[in-house]
């Protein structure tokens, strides 16, 4: 994946294993904080986080239509800021990638995938509170 720096605007490579690590810039050498926001997943970046990714990662398939999903965006971003450096949180819009949707049978949206160690630990569809989401990533 890659990230600006928030200093020098340098782009940097993070691999999938450290998004949740703090690092530095490869230019200016100022801290890379953890992400902390939801990142929008293509098939390839999907496959790159759940299999590296040494903490667990959330997965909301959404859309853009679905107003459930556009309900539940903003406790999804919540919870990416709240499980900095804990969790990684990723979206995928089911319209874009309806592949990755169809290869872990999400049939309604939103629909919330936990993985551990690059396996679904827990599967949910329909909307939850950040606080349950919290719940299914500790």
């Amino acid at each position: 994946m890659i990230r600006a720096c928030e200093s020098c605007g340098a782009k940097n490579r993070i691999p999938a294993k450290h998004l949740s690590d703090e690092g530095r810039c490869g230019s200016c050498k100022a801290e890379l904080q953890p992400v902390s926001e939801p990142i929008a997943a293509d098939p390839t970046l999907f496959d790159e986080v759940i299999s590296g990714s040494r903490v667990p990662v959330l997965v909301d398939f959404w859309a853009a239509w679905c107003g459930p999903c556009r309900a539940a965006a903003p406790e999804v971003s919540a919870l990416a800021k709240e499980m900095v450096g804990r969790a990684v949180v990723l979206k995928v819009d089911t319209e874009a990638h309806p592949g990755l949707a169809s290869r872990y049978n999400v049939q309604g949206i939103p629909n919330f995938i936990v993985f551990r160690n690059g396996q679904v630990a827990f599967q949910q569809a329909g909307a939850a509170p950040r606080a349950q989401m919290r719940r299914w990533l500790e």
